[in-house]
């Protein structure tokens, strides 16, 4: 996997989580879009949650307050986040 601690495009960011979820969460890749809903479309919950900040944190070198991570919805909003963090 790809270190994005420096600025990456969001298409990348898409890759690299697209990555986490297929490793990590055994998701099929196609199931895996942006506009993708982590709890409903992709039966992630709470636990799923907490386990994907820290993938993000070894992604990115940084980490990712869980407060923040409470209004993540979707992929896209995972790679919203994430090009945020990594462009503070």
């Amino acid at each position: 996997m790809r270190d994005i601690s420096s600025p990456f495009s969001r298409e990348e960011i898409f890759v690299s989580v697209k990555s986490i979820l297929v490793e990590h969460f055994e998701l099929e890749e196609e199931a895996i879009t942006m506009d993708a809903r982590l709890y409903e479309d992709l039966d992630l919950d709470s636990i799923d949650a907490v386990d994907m900040i820290v993938e993000l944190k070894r992604m990115t070198g940084k980490s990712m307050e869980p407060e923040a991570f409470k209004q993540v919805r979707t992929v896209a909003d995972v790679v919203a986040a994430v090009l945020k963090l990594v462009n503070e």
